[in-house]
């Protein structure tokens, strides 16, 4: 039986390379995943406090059991302004008060033009929200934009060796192969 991905994408931006990463990375592991890609963000309303236990919106509702269910989940997103999208972040936040993240195996790709700074404060915001990764299971792609085509084909050679790397680890941890915790 396969085992389902629940990929969220960090850009706000229709067709962006993270959207066609996912899409490459999906393609890869279509024997191993049933993927669902959530790339609508922007649809999320603005982190509440005062609803985020006792009355949360029925949209973080759905968002938060497609997280619970899958035995997997991808995160993949560009880097604004050095920090990781405030999408992305809102919507983490809708989750801090729940254990969804808890042990949750997790694949964690920054795909930008430096992307550093966001990488790093995502794996530090999935290690406080407990998520289970590692460094393999951990992307960062500089330049993406340079790396991807249109058509959602990587071009570079390093880049696509580095994505098999990463989903043969990300597949192992999702497959309880792989106990390491970062």
């Amino acid at each position: 039986m396969k085992k389902t991905i629940f990929a969220i994408i960090g850009s706000a931006s229709p067709n962006s390379s993270n959207e066609r990463l996912v899409n490459n990375f999906a393609n890869m592991t279509q024997d191993d995943f049933e993927w669902k890609v959530f790339n609508d963000l922007k649809t999320l309303p603005h982190f509440d406090p005062e609803l985020t236990i006792n009355h949360p919106p029925a949209v973080i509702v759905e968002f938060r059991e497609a997280i619970n269910k899958a035995d997997g989940v991808l995160i993949c997103t560009p880097e604004y302004i050095f920090s990781i999208p405030s999408g992305l972040k809102n919507a983490i936040e809708w989750c801090v008060s729940t254990t969804i993240f808890s042990d949750k195996p997790i694949g964690l790709v920054t795909a930008s033009s430096s992307g550093l700074k966001g990488h790093e404060e995502l794996q530090l915001i999935m290690k406080t929200v407990m998520a289970k990764f590692t460094d393999e299971t951990t992307l960062l792609i500089h330049g993406i934009r340079g790396k991807i085509d249109s058509n959602g084909e990587v071009t570079d050679s390093k880049t696509k060796d580095a994505m098999k790397r990463f989903i043969s680890a990300f597949t192992n941890l999702v497959q309880g192969k792989d106990k390491a915790l970062k």
